[in-house]
């Protein structure tokens, strides 16, 4: 079982992970909807948030609020300064996540895992995990450059050792060219006649 969050390219900080986006003001006294990623609850017990175009901000209290939670955050007291946040992603700090119970990861725990094919080779490394709206990607680097898996498939298998995961492989029956190495002389286009 996995709980997700993932983190966008190139804007969170390092070693973060993407909890959701901002909707917009709750109430007058600064309180900003967050809908989340995965759990609330992963959320409420949060000291402090990291807010795109904002940095690292201290979190004054948190409220469930289905879908998400409200936010009341540092140096936010007002409605009109909640509303300026509207659409900011949403960040935590990957170590400031609360435990998870045993058998469970978050995504950036995958994160510099290796893929291994059916038969245990080697064939690249899990760089990040991306939301992609219905479906969540692995981003794998490989020999070849850089693919996405659907992290859902399932063809593509989570192996845990102690309770952690340890390595994602590709199930026997997953389909060929998910790395981007089909044949690439059945791939050309047929030459032109002068």
């Amino acid at each position: 079982m996995s709980r997700p969050g993932s983190r966008a390219p190139g804007e969170g900080p390092a070693d973060s992970t993407r909890l959701g986006w901002l909707l917009g003001p709750h109430g007058v006294q600064g309180g900003v909807k967050l809908y989340v990623l995965g759990d609330p609850e992963q959320v409420m017990d949060l000291e402090r948030v990291y807010v795109a175009g904002r940095g690292w901000l201290r979190l004054r209290r948190t409220e469930a609020l289905a879908p998400g939670v409200v936010l009341h955050l540092a140096g936010v007291t007002t409605r009109e300064e909640a509303e300026v946040l509207r659409g900011a992603e949403v960040y935590a700090a990957d170590a400031e996540l609360p435990a998870l119970e045993e058998g469970s990861y978050y995504y950036h725990d995958l994160r510099g895992l290796p893929l291994l094919g059916s038969g245990g080779e080697r064939l690249g490394e899990v760089r990040d995990v991306f939301d992609g709206g219905h479906q969540d990607l692995l981003v794998v680097t490989h020999p070849g450059g850089e693919a996405f898996l659907p992290l859902q498939a399932p063809y593509v298998l989570v192996e845990s050792e102690s309770g952690r995961p340890a390595r994602v492989r590709l199930a026997e029956d997953a389909p060929e060219g998910l790395l981007g190495d089909a044949d690439e002389d059945t791939a050309t286009a047929p030459e032109r006649e002068a």
